[in-house]
């Protein structure tokens, strides 16, 4: 069972990343004023003292905590560090994320140094943007100067305030979408003090007003956290992060892309050759903004490069490349700018419309820049201006590649660094929808307006023997994806599409069912009973649906009856339509054998 402290914006991601596991959890507030809806969790109020934590964790079978609560929430933070040392219970802190610290700012680490900073410098007129639980510890300053405090607007809010003695006419009613230019403008404060409350917090909005105007901006670091915690920032690294620590709470288990894994060996050799230091992890940005720290299995340096590799985890997505290593070699040269050189088992690309020059090794567009962002930053933060060589390596990817879409694409020679998110989804469609792209872009490159679609092998060998003249780029497989290749097909510019479908797929796709794999749907007898009646067929063939085990055997029930056939692709085509505003379908049933 899982324990999470939350009452903030980081609390809802924990929910949210939580209930997609379907497995129970509870979920603990100081209060009752968050509405939040937890699915499969167990909400809990009040606040707890060290005591009372760890009854709770003993009585409830605690196993794992997640700390998302306020980052100033320090009395917490320690408590929850003091009970997981006295249980042995690992602690996951879901953080905020936090721009860099800006010098310019006057920076405090308690309230008692930004009341003698507003003193020492004669200050006047305070906006406080802190919270309205700091009005106690503000009370030596608001006592003799003048002083709003912008607040909640909450009855709690205006307790605290009397109880305090603050004035309610110097309170301040925070709204979603307030102006903080036009608020500023109207108070003409001295100086505002803030927290720094990080991206979820409205840091940066706040910060960047009074910079407009020119107001002092005095904030308040946030209190360091345990060591003992382990610190995500993000869905993706906590739903990793909870995975590991208490296996069996998701059915699957998630994990990273080749390119999330070249990047973190690029960074770790990188950062390896920069300080001569052995790397043994690295943390690495995803495209959506989200920090993950990937270990590093292995570091080796030579007199001019260091080559680091990283261990591909899929977790439990059927991933041909998990297990494999991603080597990265870094090298600092002369040449301007980041050169990617060819490295053994990735790939080479051999036809246009994959977006990379031909000749380039098979490293996508986004791990791309997520690599160049990550030298870019090394380089900034060492004070390097030097360019850099990256060859990234895969040993074994060549045989890999025979298994991939890689030779439909004309990438030969070894596998893709691909990845769009960075975090591979168990059973995801993410890897396959992308190759889907991939393949409709090479065949519109190579000139093909009209593409032909198809489940499989054996469809394609079906299909194939009717269009002998069409290049093998300009046959797709579908997989059980119809509704997205349809919708990629029409994204791309392809103008015809001819759609082979053998009768199992068929008969899900008429009643609605865009992806057709055997763990969303099933074959529905009911529903093939009901073309059947529609489309006349005999009585007796139709009293046998009901005994029917495979989709196929339809073929022989209805053999004498072509309207049902008819009349499915005919809904097939209902239900395809809509994905297809510009380009134009055609649908061929595909026999089980070639009735030639």
């Amino acid at each position: 069972m899982i324990l999470i402290f939350g009452g903030t914006t980081e609390g809802r991601t924990a929910v949210k990343v939580l209930d997609e596991a379907g497995s129970p959890y509870y979920y603990s507030t100081r209060g009752n004023a968050q509405q939040i809806e937890c699915k499969h969790g167990t909400r809990v109020a009040g606040g707890m003292d060290c005591d009372a934590m760890t009854e709770f964790c003993s009585t409830h079978n605690i196993r794992l905590i997640i700390d998302a609560a306020h980052p100033f929430a320090s009395l917490l933070h320690t408590t929850v560090a003091t009970v997981s040392e006295q249980l042995d219970l690992p602690v996951i802190r879901l953080e905020r994320r936090y721009p860099p610290r800006d010098e310019s700012l006057v920076w405090c680490d308690t309230f008692d140094d930004a009341i003698d900073y507003l003193e020492s410098h004669e200050i006047r007129d305070l906006l406080a943007l802190s919270g309205v639980q700091t009005i106690t510890k503000l009370q030596r300053y608001w006592k003799k100067h003048p002083c709003h405090f912008r607040v909640l607007d909450r009855d709690d809010s205006r307790e605290i305030a009397r109880r305090a003695g603050f004035p309610e006419k110097n309170l301040l009613f925070w709204h979603e979408g307030q102006d903080e230019l036009a608020l500023f403008r109207q108070l003409h404060p001295g100086a505002i003090l803030t927290k720094e409350s990080g991206e979820s917090g409205y840091y940066e909005e706040k910060i960047s007003a009074a910079r407009q105007l020119g107001i002092p901006v005095i904030v308040i670091r946030r209190p360091p956290l345990p060591d003992s915690f382990y610190t995500v920032n993000g869905e993706h690294g906590l739903r990793y992060r909870v995975e590991r620590l208490l296996p069996g709470f998701y059915p699957l288990r998630s994990g990273f892309t080749t390119g999330s894994c070249a990047t973190a060996a690029t960074r770790a050799a990188l950062r390896g050759l920069l300080t001569q230091e052995t790397q043994h992890s690295a943390t690495i940005t995803l495209p959506d903004g989200e920090t993950v720290t990937l270990p590093v299995s292995s570091c080796v340096f030579t007199d001019s490069n260091c080559t680091c590799g990283v261990i591909k985890d899929a977790g439990d997505d059927p991933d041909v490349t998990n297990g494999y290593t991603v080597l990265s070699t870094v090298s600092l040269t002369t040449q301007p700018g980041i050169q990617f050189l060819p490295g053994e088992g990735v790939g080479t690309i051999t036809l246009p419309g994959i977006g990379i020059p031909v000749g380039e090794p098979a490293i996508n567009q986004t791990p791309r820049r997520m690599i160049t962002n990550e030298i870019e930053q090394l380089l900034h933060s060492h004070g390097f201006h030097s360019s850099v060589s990256v060859r990234i390596s895969v040993p074994g990817g060549s045989e890999l590649a025979q298994k991939t879409f890689n030779p439909r694409l004309g990438i030969i020679g070894g596998i893709s660094i691909i990845g769009t998110s960075g975090i591979v989804r168990p059973f995801s469609s993410e890897a396959f929808v992308n190759s889907i792209r991939k393949e409709i872009q090479v065949a519109r490159a190579l000139g093909c307006s009209g593409i032909v679609i198809n489940s499989g092998a054996k469809s394609e060998n079906y299909l194939r023997s009717r269009f002998p003249d069409l290049p093998a780029q300009a046959f797709i497989h579908y997989g059980n994806y119809i509704g997205d290749t349809l919708r990629l097909a029409d994204e791309e510019g392809i103008t015809h599409i001819t759609m082979g479908i053998m009768i199992g797929k068929a008969v899900k796709l008429a009643e609605g069912h865009l992806d057709t794999h055997s763990r969303n749907v099933v074959m529905n007898r009911d529903f093939i009973t009901a073309l059947a009646n529609e489309s006349h067929c005999p009585p007796a063939s139709i009293a046998r649906v009901a005994g029917i085990t495979l989709a196929r055997e339809l073929w022989e029930l209805f053999a004498d009856t072509p309207a049902f056939f008819t009349l499915l692709i005919d809904r097939c085509m209902a239900v395809c339509r809509p994905l297809l505003p510009r380009a134009t379908l055609e649908i061929m049933l595909v026999p089980e054998r070639d009735p030639r």
